[in-house]
């Protein structure tokens, strides 16, 4: 089993697999955004035994990627919700989505396209001048975090 602390490590992908990493999560949070909101929903669309779904949900709320919002009184009802830090993994699993149907599908079972207008939409890296960026001409460089780690801070 993977340790779930990276002292040694200054990798905000490690911590964000933390949070996200292992397959049930993802389908949780694909689920939500399909619009699949309540534990019942969650669990007749993923198949996933209540137990592991009780625990990602816990852990999704408590990392404030979903919050738990009322439905009902009596009986005591909640459905998920994500939060702004819950929506934005929407473009992570649309890059998934995208990358599995070039490499994976035959035919893509879902097309992700602009509501307005129903054009086709992709994810794509862009420099902050709005110019497209190759992936052979990305660069990871350290930034202030690296300093911190390195300095001991």
């Amino acid at each position: 089993m993977l340790k779930r602390d990276y002292e040694d490590q200054v990798c905000s992908i490690a911590r964000s697999l933390e949070v996200v990493g292992d397959r049930w999560t993802l389908l949780i949070i694909r689920d939500v955004i399909l619009g699949h909101s309540r534990f019942d929903q969650l669990s007749d669309s993923l198949g996933i035994a209540s137990n592991v779904l009780t625990d990602r949900l816990n852990r999704l709320v408590a990392d404030g990627v979903l919050e738990r919002v009322p439905y009902q009184e009596r009986p005591a009802r909640f459905e998920y919700q994500l939060t702004d830090k819950g929506r934005e993994l929407g473009l992570v699993l649309l890059a998934l989505l995208q990358w599995g149907d070039r490499h994976l599908s035959d035919e893509p079972p879902r097309i992700a396209r602009r509501r307005s207008d129903r054009s086709p939409v992709s994810v794509r890296l862009v420099a902050t001048d709005g110019s497209a960026v190759r992936p052979g001409d990305l660069e990871l460089v350290p930034g202030p975090g690296a300093r911190k780690a390195a300095s001991g801070h």
